[in-house]
């Protein structure tokens, strides 16, 4: 069915419409005492408490913005690190059998790990500081940065390397010039996907061992109590 000019304003306005009734049953849920409030919090307190910590650092003492910038440091270090390392590891191995044959094996070792199971190891070797952090979510994010560059140069269509040979082309420019190219969607999928799980692996290694961070402040609000923090 082609779209019409209501279908089209009623697919912009739904995403409110459903965040808006979703707030609303939470709100209630709570106003209603069917969950109570020692469980779960209103969005208006959670709302409430983060206009407080912005200028507040009770009650563990940092305000919110600290939390914020030290999560956001750990996250994007630990990301910028693995899409370094991790996309021309990929685009190398997709394309140059020694690459391959060298690291492969190694990674194949790696790739099963979860994320989080990276966590004990990081805090003996780094402590609970930023280190182990960018740590774990570098171990996160590279295994995706990996596999879909290797994926993106293996997909490459054929019929262009044939015809790239067919005019001389060295190994290495079909891979400069055509592979790097055509594997850049895959890549860029890949960015995505090692975003994601950053962000959710960084949480996660917060909750265990922090000093700091949003994960730190969960498992505040957890040990006080508060389940609006």
């Amino acid at each position: 069915m082609a779209p019409n000019k209501n279908n089209e304003v009623l697919l912009k306005v739904l995403p409110y419409l459903s965040i808006l009734t979703f707030l609303l049953v939470w709100q209630l849920i709570v106003d209603l005492g069917i969950v109570p409030k020692t469980l779960l919090a209103s969005p208006l307190q959670v709302v409430k408490l983060f206009i407080y910590k912005l200028s507040n650092a009770n009650p563990d003492g940092v305000l919110l913005g600290r939390h914020i910038w030290v999560s956001i440091q750990e996250a994007f270090t630990g990301y910028i690190l693995a899409l370094v390392l991790g996309i021309p590891l990929g685009l190398a191995m997709g394309w140059f059998l020694a690459a391959e044959g060298i690291f492969r094996p190694i990674f194949e070792l790696v790739r099963p790990i979860p994320p989080v199971a990276w966590i004990p190891i990081a805090i003996f070797w780094f402590g609970i500081g930023i280190t182990s952090k960018v740590f774990i979510i570098f171990m996160s994010g590279f295994v995706s940065c990996v596999i879909n560059s290797y994926t993106g140069v293996r997909m490459t269509n054929p019929t262009l390397i044939k015809m790239a040979r067919t005019y001389g082309a060295s190994d290495f420019e079909i891979w400069r010039k055509i592979c790097i190219p055509s594997a850049l969607p895959m890549i860029f999928g890949g960015l995505q996907v090692a975003l994601a799980i950053s962000w959710m692996t960084l949480v996660a290694a917060e909750l265990v061992a922090a000093d700091a961070g949003l994960g730190f402040l969960i498992t505040m609000g957890r040990r006080l109590l508060m389940p609006d923090m």
